[in-house]
């Protein structure tokens, strides 16, 4: 039976004003924080798609991808 997972993490750097609250309440750590403040996904396979990056970002910056698995 398909599982839905999360494919990719869309951050729109354009809308990202890098307070950092996704890498602060992700609770598996997928972000990394260069040294000027940007965000990056390091870890997409570490993420267990709770949303809280989604749900938390004040500027709308971040966006799940979904696909389907066949596990």
């Amino acid at each position: 039976m398909p599982r839905t997972h999360v494919t990719a993490i869309v951050i729109n750097q354009e809308w990202c004003k890098r307070c950092g609250i996704c890498s602060t309440f992700c609770p598996r750590h997928v972000f990394t924080t260069d040294s000027d403040g940007t965000v990056r996904v390091a870890e997409l396979g570490a993420c267990i798609a709770c949303e809280i990056c989604e749900r938390m970002c004040p500027d709308l910056a971040i966006r799940l991808e979904y696909g389907e698995s066949e596990e």
